[in-house]
């Protein structure tokens, strides 16, 4: 897979390129032990405020399973081939050996492949691996990957999956992205790479998605589409330990998780945390996802990113304590572009590409104390064909032919509209936004909602010059906030980042937003 991301940290004119490049500080190797957690200001996780009752519609119970995930069975199940750890190879082995559907429970202990770094366990259809209490894959950081090849719907339950070393971009488990497996209860952490790789039909549940070096999971498959993931019950922390976008500035290669490319993803009930870098990130014509239950805390960067992709309701998550690293990096450097905590980057509602929806709702979901709050942005010289389309072999998905968005047919309906990804029909409704700037030690730059575009200048031969897409974002692809609750020191920021307004502004003529929302100043409490 080539690097695809980073267009959202691409714009001109109004914002400052030079601010985009990332300083994390790079850790090498993936340990077997977890490091303690700490919150981005250095603090416990112990010391974190709370407000009792202030659920907004979100949970407050999460997925708590990195350190006690369910056990597996004590005994091998009926008719399963058992795998002895102290045979090197064993389970690659008796995977060869078996016929297609066999179950293999893996004895307590640590179970290793050949040393070969190509060294892999390929299953056949229909297999099952369940661990017993103890039973450890691990890759010694020898071997790449743990799980390949490409039979379909192969099921992992009660595993702990660690110390492999996939490159970048690759993964562990899965790494060949085979449609129909189903990962339960397991442990996939401390590798290099990604843990995890998707194909259609993916199901993880129940698992720890932890300190892996790039990726806790990478949907991509490059060999055809990704349809239909469900990701559910999960704890995914501490990825990106190898702090890829310092290595890469701007590759838009890291998260928790990262989405392209997928059509359908239901996200429910996980407890996204302390990541380096993004929470949630989809990029690039992704579809179709309901985003919903997750509690999504002190991530070092945007909780959640929704980049040039369709269709999505993002509801009743509690989303507090992000973007504390990230966002006061960019406000100490100058920048004053709204780098948000949930990031609608040229996506909206579609009603002629088919899902559940044909709007991008954002309703339902607490908000505390995250660097700035939702930001919706459109780029406008990111188009098809245009060099600054950092996605530069992908066209939307309205357009076939990414030959055809050129002058003169782009200057005109229905090229026009159909050869932009465009940030249209977002309602952002019901929420609950809480800011005390004491608790994040912010003075300014850290209290912002934002809906706005850059002045376009490029390509020479963009029908998309000067104010056009600013005056479309904001004020004629129906986004509208609606009937929300702020608490705290807000500014708003509309067309540009030279439009900062206070409530009664944001609420006035010609924006005309959160109609039958209510503001409460003061430093939040």
């Amino acid at each position: 897979m080539g690097l695809r991301g980073g267009g959202v940290r691409r714009w001109r004119r109004w914002v400052s390129a030079a601010g985009l490049a990332l300083a994390l500080v790079a850790t090498a190797g993936c340990e077997s032990e977890p490091e303690p957690e700490t919150k981005p200001d250095g603090r416990s996780r112990a010391d974190a405020r709370t407000r009792p009752g202030d659920s907004g519609g979100a949970p407050e119970a999460v997925a708590r399973v990195c350190e006690k995930p369910k056990p597996g069975p004590a005994k091998a199940p009926s008719g399963a081939v058992t795998v002895d750890p102290s045979v090197p190879g064993d389970l690659s082995a008796k995977t060869n050996a078996g016929p297609a559907g066999t179950t293999f429970w893996l004895k307590p202990g640590r179970h290793r492949l050949a040393d070969d770094r190509y060294a892999q366990v390929e299953p056949k259809d229909g297999n099952i691996y369940i661990g017993a209490p103890g039973a450890v894959l691990d890759g010694r950081r020898t071997n790449q990957y743990a799980f390949g090849g490409a039979a379909r719907d192969v099921t992992i339950r009660h595993l702990t999956v660690q110390g492999f070393v996939a490159p970048h971009d690759e993964g562990v488990v899965n790494h060949d992205s085979a449609d129909g497996w189903v990962i339960e209860h397991s442990r996939v952490q401390f590798n290099s790479g990604a843990g995890l790789m998707a194909g259609s039909g993916q199901q993880v549940r129940s698992s720890c998605l932890r300190g892996n070096g790039q990726y806790g999971m990478n949907a991509y498959k490059g060999s055809g589409p990704l349809r239909d993931l469900v990701l559910e019950g999960n704890e995914i922390t501490d990825n990106n330990r190898h702090d890829w976008e310092t290595k890469r500035p701007g590759c838009g290669c890291t998260g928790g998780v990262k989405f392209w490319a997928v059509d359908g993803a239901d996200v429910r009930g996980n407890w996204v945390h302390a990541n380096r870098g993004t929470g949630l990130w989809a990029d690039t014509n992704n579809n179709d996802f309901l985003i919903e239950g997750n509690v999504l805390e002190d991530n070092q960067g945007a909780a959640l990113m929704y980049e040039t992709s369709y269709n999505a309701v993002i509801r009743n998550n509690t989303i507090r304590r992000n973007n504390w690293v990230e966002g006061r990096r960019y406000a100490e450097r100058g920048d004053t572009f709204p780098f948000a905590t949930v990031y609608i980057s040229e996506s909206g509602g579609e009603p002629r590409v088919k899902a559940r929806t044909d709007e991008l709702e954002i309703s339902g979901n607490l908000f505390e104390d995250n660097w700035n709050a939702i930001t919706l942005w459109e780029n406008a010289d990111r188009f098809c064909n245009s060099p600054a389309n950092t996605s530069s072999a992908d066209c939307t998905l309205l357009v076939e032919d990414i030959d055809r968005c050129a002058r003169p047919g782009i200057a005109k309906a229905p090229l026009y509209a159909d050869c932009r990804w465009r940030t249209q029909r977002v309602d952002v409704h019901h929420n609950r936004f809480l800011l005390d700037r004491s608790a994040m030690d912010c003075a300014s730059m850290c209290d912002r909602m934002a809906v706005l575009a850059n002045y376009g200048t490029y390509p020479d031969w963009s029908p998309y010059m000067g104010e056009k897409v600013a005056d479309a974002i904001t004020l004629k692809q129906h986004n509208r906030w609606r009937e929300n609750v702020y608490e705290g020191p807000w500014t708003f920021v509309a067309h540009d980042p030279s439009g900062e307004l206070d409530f009664r502004e944001w609420q006035g003529a010609p924006y005309r937003q959160d109609a039958g929302s209510t503001h409460r100043a003061g430093d939040g409490g």
